[in-house]
């Protein structure tokens, strides 16, 4: 994982390694001035007011002290730089990976939960690395750098600090993990925060409509005090890192003051003198700060370790779907076969979804499939586009396994329109141009005329170029099952499938869109959901379908006279009036 990460430095390593470069110059120099300073001190206590000794020193230091912040401010702009394209990468790596998923690999994540890890955890995994080319490198370099210049200054004396390093080294480990545990639980309380923002978003009209938003409000409210505990906790355990460096420091600044000055009398400054004591109180001051550091980046790196897990799980995920080694990229015509096809969501589900299947439909036919809620009608056509593989049994499109073709091939082939089919933001036309990139203007509103939806469209003032918001919530339901269908004809596909995607329009408005289909995709197979008869009535073969297999198979005057299921559909349908209109 270590590994996958580091490949997403890539453009950006030469900011990273300048980061380490200007770091190391930064640290140098920083445990160097304090030596400075104490020869500047020897220098007044023995010469005076020597002003041109005290010149020299005093010009030394302004210059290193310019020279160290110059490579502070550079090591900073370049660690931005470095961190903030690295996080970019990692953001880009993941939505790609993303994008090779099947639905099964979906499954898997919840839509929450990818989005927490694309953004929260990516944000942590950014601070963990801009600390790790920074902090994790400046700390050590300094702390080693002190202690030996502390022995160089003090000699023994600097032994105070070596008693001191692992008692205060225990206290802020031990102060770390306490924390941890309270850092860990938090993403997954993300992931439900999120998961209850993107369901009030998406089900507003439904909250409104059932005037719930207090309920809303006391479920989001809960999920964020949940989380705001969770924090509160480990800030409250990592807030003891403050008072127990400011005992360490102040009772280390006692020990040194006491005993140096002590060294100092009694010996007339030949063991120890006043610019050495002054290094070393400075030297102590910098070990226990870069002690602080270390801690902070241990708690950093022990919190974003679970996000690098996690962002790990997304890019480890091996999509259920590939390309065959060979594919086929030519699809010879639109027929269909279904040979004892079986299928299961999950190797742990009980029961299969599709069992038995055999259908086989000619291209260019019409095929109308009809049943109950949850007879599996939309998982059988999502097997012939490969959303989903079979578990048992062969799905053949144009008289080849659906496995043999590429991806691409096969999807640009079929064209899918859903019940709560999607519209992207932007305008109609580049909405409608997902079907086809290169349409004309004419081809946009031939395939728009022959879906219904030229009428709407034209009584907009921008007409194509109207906005269509996020989801398409400004338009109807009808509107943009019509959409959706003419961005489907626009792409011109061998096997055309609408899963219940005229349910929203009147009878009247799905008899021309079905005529419509007729005469602009004659040769193009059409497999047509429906819960209304008269939307498959028509039809060259009706499926029905119950309990995850086929009833019954023929057109609707046989269907009529030997399958229950379909006259009893039929009747109720036409004697109590079709409640869809």
């Amino acid at each position: 994982m270590i590994k996958k990460l580091a490949g997403c430095i890539r453009e950006y390593r030469t900011p990273t390694l300048l980061t380490l470069l200007f770091i190391v110059l930064e640290a140098v120099i920083e445990v160097t001035i304090p030596f400075i300073t104490a020869k500047l001190i020897d220098m007044i206590q023995e010469h005076g007011a020597d002003m041109q000794g005290i010149l020299k020193y005093g010009l030394l230091l302004v210059v290193m002290a310019v020279i160290s912040l110059c490579c502070g401010g550079i090591a900073a702009v370049t660690c931005a730089k470095a961190s903030a394209g690295f996080a970019k990468n990692l953001r880009d790596d993941l939505f790609d990976k993303v994008q090779t998923y099947s639905f099964e690999n979906i499954d898997k994540f919840s839509s929450s939960s990818l989005v927490t890890r694309l953004t929260t955890d990516v944000a942590n995994v950014q601070m963990a690395f801009m600390m790790l080319i920074r902090i994790a490198v400046r700390a050590p370099l300094m702390l080693i750098f002190s202690i030996v210049m502390a022995y160089v200054m003090g000699g023994a004396l600097a032994t105070s600090f070596v008693v001191l390093i692992p008692f205060l080294s225990f206290g802020l480990i031990l102060i770390a993990k306490k924390a941890m545990p309270a850092f860990r639980a938090v993403f997954k309380k993300y992931d439900r925060l999120n998961e209850s923002i993107e369901e009030n978003v998406r089900g507003m009209r439904v909250v409104k409509g059932f005037s719930r938003e207090e309920h809303e409000k006391k479920k989001f409210g809960a999920a964020s005090e949940d989380i705001c505990g969770d924090f509160t906790k480990a800030e409250r355990i990592v807030a003891l890192n403050n008072p127990l460096m400011q005992i360490c420091l102040y009772a280390n600044m006692v020990f040194v003051l006491l005993v140096g000055s002590r060294l100092i009398i009694t010996s007339g400054g030949s063991i120890i003198n006043v610019g050495e004591m002054s290094a070393m109180l400075t030297y102590g001051f910098q070990i226990l700060m870069q002690l602080m550091m270390l801690s902070m980046i241990y708690v950093m790196l022990t919190m974003s370790a679970e996000s690098v897990k996690r962002i790990g799980e997304v890019l480890s995920e091996t999509p259920a779907l590939t390309d065959p080694v060979n594919p086929v990229s030519e699809i010879a015509d639109g027929s269909v076969d279904f040979e004892n096809v079986s299928f299961k969501y999950s190797a742990k589900a009980e029961r299969n979804a599709l069992d038995g299947i055999n259908l086989h439909i000619a291209s260019g036919m019409t095929v109308g499939i009809i049943g109950g809620t949850g007879s599996s009608k939309s998982t059988l056509v999502q097997l012939i586009p490969r959303l989903y593989d079979t578990t048992e049994g062969t799905v053949k499109v144009g008289g080849r396994d659906v496995k043999e073709y590429g991806l691409d091939a096969l999807r640009g082939a079929v064209a899918m329109v859903l019940q709560k089919n999607l519209l992207f933001s932007g305008t109609i036309a580049e909405n409608l141009r997902w079907g086809n990139e290169s349409a004309t203007d004419e081809e946009l509103a031939e395939a728009c005329r022959l879906a219904q939806a030229d009428e709407f469209v034209n009584s907009f003032p921008d007409k194509y170029e109207t906005h269509i918001e996020q989801g398409g919530t400004n338009v109807s339901g009808g509107q943009k099952q019509r959409l959706c269908i003419a961005r489907a004809l626009l792409k011109k596909p061998k096997i055309l499938i609408l899963d219940d995607s005229t349910s929203a329009v009147d009878t009247r408005t799905d008899m021309l869109i079905r005529a419509g289909f007729r005469s602009y995709i004659p040769e193009t197979t059409k497999i047509i959901i429906a819960q209304r008869i008269s939307s498959v009535q028509e039809a060259d073969m009706i499926v029905v379908m119950d309990n995850g297999g086929i009833s019954a198979v023929g057109n609707h005057e046989t269907l009529l006279k030997t399958s229950d299921i379909y006259r009893e559909v039929y009747e109720s349908q036409t004697n109590g009036g079709d409640t869809n209109e």
